[in-house]
């Protein structure tokens, strides 16, 4: 099964904050992102709410079961209560749970298995109980797999960063082995394999045969690159380097 692009919205909403009023507005560039083909919408609600606001998240909720349905929304939160309250009141298609250090600029780091073994496994078993796919942002490493199978977790999420960063073609070649080992030891151990960070239309190209790999999540670097070419180009842009195909649109 190819890999599904999912657009992240927070920098969308960053710049809507801003200015303080409701502009760009969030549902309009939701409607134009999957217009332009992309194949979910995620939204990553922090407690500061710098980008989403905890409001924007029924709000894509009902926006999207109402105009896309069957679209699926992705909700990245750290397991604060007032976090899962919110997403236990949206019942997203997905929760990707995300650790989250104070003071951080974007999240730089997965979970810290098994040390924080325990924390995860309470809050995904809260999430499971109420019927929720939940995923688990992760770090590369192939040894911490089966632990987040046992904390019970559907998918894992591979921090992209140090493969989007590397320089040189020998650390470019060893981040990107990091990926697929991880990768592969996470299909062994019987879960999904999401991925994101930093990820572009160039380096998104060598993730294609990412052993399991079911979902991108994208949102940084598209919307710098829609700076220069609109949003529409740079999501298609991004189809081409993953080697699927736009979403198909819902008729006028």
């Amino acid at each position: 099964m190819a890999a599904r692009l999912s657009v992240n919205l927070n920098k969308v909403a960053l710049l809507r904050n801003s200015r303080g009023r409701g502009v760009p507005d969030l549902l309009a560039a939701a409607d134009r992102t999957l217009r332009a083909g992309a194949h979910g919408i995620t939204l990553h609600p922090r407690l500061d709410q710098r980008h989403v606001r905890f409001t924007d998240v029924p709000d894509m909720a009902r926006f999207l079961a109402r105009t896309w349905p069957g679209v699926e929304l992705n909700v990245e939160c750290e397991d604060h209560p007032d976090l899962m309250e919110l997403v236990l009141a949206v019942a997203p298609a997905q929760v990707t749970l995300v650790p989250v250090t104070p003071g951080e600029v974007t999240s730089d780091h997965g979970w810290d298995l098994p040390r924080q073994g325990a924390r995860l496994a309470r809050s995904v078993r809260l999430l499971r109980d109420a019927g929720l796919r939940v995923s688990a942002f992760a770090d590369p490493r192939a040894d911490v797999m089966g632990r987040f199978a046992d904390a019970g977790v559907h998918r894992v999420e591979l921090y992209t960063g140090p493969y989007a960063w590397a320089e040189g073609a020998a650390d470019v070649a060893n981040e990107l082995r990091a990926l697929r080992d991880a990768a592969a030891a996470a299909v062994s151990a019987g879960l999904g394999v999401n991925a994101g960070h930093d990820l572009d239309a160039a380096n998104v190209v060598a993730l294609r045969d990412l052993p399991g790999l079911v979902e991108l999540s994208i949102g940084h670097a598209l919307a710098v690159r829609a700076w220069d070419v609109g949003y529409t180009v740079a999501i298609r842009e991004l189809l081409d380097g993953m080697g699927v195909s736009p979403a198909p649109t819902p008729r006028s």
